[in-house]
């Protein structure tokens, strides 16, 4: 018996409208691929990521597109011929030498074509022709053949629903719209007699942590007479299995290596392979790697607090899960990179975040992606691919969608990183919004089909079956957000927070007011990087449509009102002006990371400790954008992060202190109606956050200054040998806003320090550093709303380029909100940015990639607005300090 061969099927592809000639067939520019990256590469469309070109390529969508090739059948033939195409995007008829072999209506469903009798000979050609049909007019049809169906959808049209497509293709409010189709993974040719069909592993890790067992499971297709199971880690052989007549094995491994998330723990990968015998010959093999990790969602009733609680336990460490939504990271995925999946990762595990959530509108990612969260160790919260609509449930699609959960459950559960499926995005939600029939009490799984929200079906019978037989130690979760009397219920289960920006429109504030048991959705938008701005205008620099209001700009913004809802945050938050675009720019991207930050450092307070985890969870919508765009991102297309980025970073920290203030009425004793005679209390709060599994003593010192003068009005260690207990965050004190004069409560800034305990009494008006003690956390705390405040122009401001390029050193003599570091150079990367400058203090910031003669310009929020002089390169109200070490 030969071994199995794989030869992949990815050269001489071909491609052409299918109603021309066969003379107008053009090589494509990879493989795999799709449509519009071939258009592209032949300069037959403009880049749709330029100006407004997205609307004069819509065409593509609503044509036919045919792919071919032509192969050799090879010389080493066996009794079985398969053609496995990984992905087809997403009506294909596919002919193999005349004969039509298969007829795909999923993109999400790999599949196998036996051609053993429809394969040339040996040494002779193959033709394989795939024909692509309008996925977007298909289905408009098919909504048409379905009236009885209430349609309807957020984002997109109802078309999409019809279609088991990736959903973002037809537009949303961060994305084009861009109807691609294609060969979009590889397509291969195996020959073989016997071949391993799957390998996967049921692991149990003990609660003690001490022991593993490993179930491993490899089906053999064909005859191979033997099947050998290796175990190995860092290329030593851990444990071997033969068996003869089966398909699985038993393993225990004793003191196993962990695998952890990010910051707990290691991340060692085990290598499992599976090898098909015959004769003492292998004849086939497949290797995975695995990760042995005991991972659980623990939801349990909560002391003081209604509801249960929603956190993720993996080896017996309760986790505040702190991290970002994730969509595809192009509209395009074939050019998608395996590096640049890395670097995507590798962002979010340097962003101090814990996890990432799959959305339900994109696509089941590509194994690179998995691949580097199990490398990272970054937890993984794994949508199906249903978003924000009332999807059909007629039976053929109903089959189609079971293959779908089987297949790309199979695909991707021996990944450590994923620990929760959830069967949707905001469907539920959606199903709420218009009132369709939802009965949370009714059982019946049948019954279900006959309402107006047939898919229910789907999200808790046909999903939730496929993940109990495929991936059993995983916990499935209906729908995102999901959980108590409503989707909208803080108490249980998930929420998606989007009464800031969207809904009510809260202050930003306000988010201690909206916390829920686990956030799964919450954001807020602010512009790109302004060299990611003169990226996607035609001219660059020069163009006239360089400003924040143009229509190429506002063309990049898909979200509905976002020209007020933006406005709405600046104006209610910031004194800022449209012009330049640099200030502007920056203005957004100022506001967007107090908004995100604000929200983390509120519900990570609420994470108490055992039992009283009443907020475990925080994602922000979202890491990453699709194309080059005004979003909720925090990273822009590019890889760019946005100043949000900086600040989640630090308030995902392994230690943090936050501070809010709040005022306080008290009416007039003797008359509780009179407008006299009362008085108003300002009062701050401050709390740590320990993140870290050891217990920290720390001294807590509170500074505090006048905005406008910089003196230092308030030195003093509120709390001394404060005990932070491990895992959770520990009010530390509430006290009045430390005032020279009653009434200037509006012009101090004050800063909390948790610092390295120590014995020494410190001296009224020392800084950290005077006092000899280790700074571990700080946080400077505002009055708000910023517009109120008289902020000033630093006389000095010193931004020093270290000599070695590895930092730079920021100080000036009054408080500074908002110090940003710029470079032009696309290298120069920094570690940390948007930090607040208070006197008698230097900040460093670590740089990356900067070298003699690199240019860092600071840009701050100023209250100077003095256009005199302005020559249209020097900012408004913003001030630079260029060095050149």
């Amino acid at each position: 018996m030969d071994p199995r061969i794989v030869i992949p099927i990815d050269k001489q592809w071909e491609f052409k409208q299918a109603d021309k000639g066969d003379d107008s067939y053009l090589p494509v520019a990879q493989f795999p691929t799709n449509v519009h990256l071939d258009l592209l590469a032949h300069k037959l469309i403009p880049d749709p990521y330029i100006g407004k070109n997205e609307l004069d390529v819509q065409w593509v969508g609503e044509k036919v597109w045919v792919y071919r090739t032509k192969f050799t059948s090879p010389h080493t033939t066996g009794p079985k011929a398969v053609i496995a195409f990984d992905g087809l995007d997403t009506f294909a008829t596919v002919v193999l030498n005349g004969k039509t072999i298969l007829e795909t209506e999923n993109m999400f469903v790999p599949e196998r074509v036996d051609v053993t009798d429809v394969l040339a000979k040996a040494g002779e050609e193959n033709e394989l022709v795939i024909t692509f049909d309008s996925a977007y007019l298909r289905g408009w049809k098919l909504v048409e053949k379905y009236p009885d169906h209430k349609w309807g959808c957020w984002n997109g049209d109802s078309s999409r629903l019809a279609v088991r497509k990736t959903q973002y293709h037809w537009g949303w409010d961060w994305g084009p719209t861009l109807l691609s189709c294609g060969p979009w993974r590889p397509i291969s040719l195996e020959i073989y007699e016997s071949r391993v069909s799957d390998l996967w592993c049921d692991i149990d890790v003990d609660k003690s942590l001490k022991g593993a067992t490993v179930v491993v499971h490899a089906p053999i297709e064909g005859k191979a007479s033997k099947l050998r199971l290796d175990i190995s880690l860092n290329d030593s052989l851990v444990a071997s299995q033969e068996i003869e007549g089966g398909s699985s094995a038993t393993f225990r491994i004793p003191d196993p290596e962990l695998w952890y998330p990010v910051r707990y723990g290691k991340q060692p990968l085990y290598t499992v392979k599976a090898t098909a015998v015959q004769d003492g010959k292998d004849i086939d093999s497949i290797t995975k790697k695995i990760g042995l990790r005991r991972a659980e969602l623990i939801q349990r009733p909560l002391k003081g607090q209604p509801g249960t609680s929603f956190f993720f336990e993996v080896n017996g460490i309760p986790l505040f899960c702190g991290g970002s939504n994730w969509i595809p990271a192009d509209n395009f995925v074939p050019r998608i990179s395996k590096e640049r999946y890395h670097d995507w990762v590798k962002l979010v595990a340097d962003g101090n975040q814990f996890m990432v959530r799959v959305w339900g509108g994109g696509i089941y990612e590509e194994q690179a992606f998995y691949d580097a969260c199990d490398e990272l160790g970054i937890l993984v919260w794994q949508d199906f691919m249903f978003g924000c609509g009332n999807y059909p449930a007629w039976p053929e699609l109903l089959v189609s969608i079971k293959r779908e959960a089987e297949e790309n459950v199979k695909l991707l559960r021996h990944h450590p990183s994923i620990v929760i499926w959830a069967g949707n995005n905001e469907d539920y939600q959606y199903a709420e919004s218009v009132n369709l029939e939802w009965d949370q009490s009714n059982t019946d799984a049948e019954s279900w089909l006959k309402t107006d929200f047939p898919a229910r079906y789907i999200y808790e019978k046909i999903l939730p079956d496929a993940c109990r037989e495929y991936s059993p130690s995983v916990y499935y979760h209906p729908g995102s957000p999901w959980g108590g009397v409503d989707t909208r219920d803080p108490t249980v289960g998930d929420i998606h927070q989007w009464n800031v920006w969207h809904g009510t429109q809260e202050k930003y504030q306000n988010f201690d007011k909206l916390v829920g048991r686990f956030v799964s959705e919450f954001g807020m938008e602010a512009f790109p990087s302004v060299k990611t701005i003169d990226a996607f205008l035609p001219l660059g620099k020069d163009d006239p449509d360089r400003y924040p209001q143009s229509s190429t700009i506002d063309f990049h913004n898909k979200a509905d009102g976002h020209e007020r809802r933006i406005a709405l945050y600046l104006v209610e938050n910031m004194r800022y002006a449209p012009d330049p675009l640099e200030q502007f720019v920056y203005c957004t991207q100022l506001m967007q990371a107090e908004c995100l930050a604000s929200a983390y450092r509120l519900w990570k307070r609420q994470w108490k400790g055992p039992g009283r985890e009443y907020c475990a969870g925080a994602l922000v919508w979202q890491i990453n954008d699709c194309w080059p765009v005004t979003s909720w991102a925090i990273c822009d297309y590019y890889l760019r992060p946005k100043h949000a980025y900086y600040t989640v970073k630090r308030e995902m920290a392994p230690l943090s202190v936050g501070i809010t203030r709040h005022e306080h009425h008290h009416p007039n004793p003797d008359n509780k109606y009179s407008r006299i005679g009362g008085t108003t209390q300002i009062q701050i709060e401050i709390w740590g956050s320990n993140l870290t599994l050891d217990d920290l003593e720390v001294d807590c010192l509170v500074r505090a200054w006048d905005v406008e003068t910089g003196e230092e009005t308030y030195a003093q260690i509120v709390h001394k040998g404060l005990l932070l207990p491990k895992n959770q965050s520990t009010e530390v004190v509430a006290m009045d806003v430390p005032v020279k004069n009653k009434g200037d409560e509006g012009r101090t800034v004050v800063a909390a320090y948790l610092l390295a305990s120590s014995s020494e009494d410190p001296k009224d008006g020392v800084t950290p550093t005077q006092m000899g003690k280790k700074q571990l956390a700080r946080y400077v705390n505002w009055p708000e709303p910023l517009k109120y405040l008289h902020l000033q122009k630093p006389k000095q401001l010193t931004a020093d380029l270290s000599k070695d390029g590895k930092s730079v050193a920021l100080s000036a003599e009054v408080p500074l909100k908002g110090v940003a570091v710029e470079s032009e150079d696309d290298a120069v990367r920094f570690e940390d940015n948007l930090v607040d400058i208070v006197p008698g203090e230097t900040v460093r910031i670590p740089v990356r990639g900067a070298s003699e003669g690199t240019k860092v310009t600071t840009r701050y929020l100023a209250r100077i607005m003095d256009l005199s002089g302005y020559n249209g390169v020097r900012d408004p109200g913003l001030a630079f300090i260029n060095t050149n070490n």
